[in-house]
């Protein structure tokens, strides 16, 4: 009796390897598939704006980084004593403001620098729903500001202003795909060998409600596979069908409910390697995750003799494994078990 459904994934014509970059963009989900493959030793560059949900950002973000766009401080605005940027995450935010530039500025710099000998933009998209700052009296100021760089005044973090300052709009796919589709022609101009891989976010959006979260999911699956049938460098990758219909239970999910969680991320990720990565680069993955598990290892009784063997039998792979694979970064796992696991 068959517990689940199979989804059948046929391998991607052009594949993955460790020596090519990667940059993946979007959702908090795009995190955690950037951090498993940045694990595994990919070079990968994961969200320079933080995290971002929708198209609109996306492909704002992205565009900027083609542009080497630099921030000033008129894009910043304070909020109580932080100082924020609409087009970023709150990591950035800060109570210098001349250090949030700085801060903002290197990571847009060295996104540029990536950005344009990139093999691979990696593009999870979260919700078609996005917040616009509205023009009032109260925040005339800051639209001002911020509709020098965005003429619809879609921002890409709310850093929890006040709600009234902000509409709520429901992407429509015209809208998304003339987003996406500008910020590409753009992108293969700089970079014409760059393939991209879409997918969008299994998450749920659930304080959008059920019902909304389920039409925005729809039309980001309608835009991308749209964008998809244009160029033969662009690719889709169902995470979100993987997780809704083929794992589809809640033992998958963390506390939340809406998280899938590494049971199902792991799985993800394993289909991904099995699409995009030939058996050569995942017969690699496979033990660099044992040299991942074995660094992870903790031992009660650090001075034995036991402890100490397999630490100087794991340096001994780690090495071995440098030699074969120079394009390999093992410098930490080679410093971690000469050092005796410190």
């Amino acid at each position: 009796m068959e517990l689940m459904l199979k989804m059948d994934l046929p391998k991607s014509e052009k594949t993955i390897s460790h020596g090519q970059n990667i940059l993946a963009v979007g959702s908090c989900f795009t995190e955690h598939i950037g951090a498993a493959l940045t694990g595994l030793k990919f070079n990968v560059l994961q969200n320079p704006n933080g995290i971002l949900f929708d198209p609109a950002s996306v492909a704002t973000s992205v565009t900027s980084y083609i542009q080497n766009h630099q921030y000033a401080e008129s894009d910043l605005f304070q909020l109580g004593e932080i100082w924020h940027s609409w087009r970023h995450h709150s990591h950035f935010s800060g109570t210098d403001k001349n250090a949030v530039i700085d801060k903002i500025n290197n990571a847009q710099q060295e996104a540029h620098q990536f950005i344009t000998g990139a093999d691979w933009l990696m593009i999870t998209l979260g919700t078609s729903f996005s917040y616009r700052l509205k023009k009032d009296r109260n925040n005339e100021e800051l639209l001002m500001n911020f509709a020098k760089a965005e003429s619809d005044g879609s921002v890409a973090n709310c850093h929890r202003a006040p709600a009234q300052w902000f509409q709520k709009h429901l992407l429509t796919v015209d809208e998304i795909v003339a987003r996406i589709d500008g910020m590409m022609h753009q992108l293969f101009h700089v970079n014409p060998n760059i393939n991209i891989i879409f997918t969008v976010s299994p998450v749920r959006h659930i304080r959008d409600g059920l019902v909304e979260n389920n039409r925005s999911k729809a039309r980001l699956l309608e835009a991308v596979h749209h964008l998809v049938g244009k160029f033969n460098r662009l690719f889709y990758f169902p995470s979100y069908e993987l997780v809704m219909d083929v794992l589809r239970d809640y033992r998958f999910y963390a506390e939340d409910m809406v998280h899938p969680n590494y049971l199902a991320t792991d799985f993800v990720l394993q289909q991904f390697t099995n699409v995009f990565m030939t058996e050569e680069t995942n017969t690699l993955n496979r033990e660099l995750k044992k040299l991942q598990n074995a660094r992870k290892h903790r031992s009660a009784f650090p001075a034995t003799a036991a402890h100490q063997a397999f630490l100087k039998n794991n340096l001994e792979k780690v090495k071995a494994m440098q030699q074969q694979y120079p394009f390999l970064n093992l410098f930490e796992e080679i410093a971690y078990f000469s050092t005796g696991g410190r």
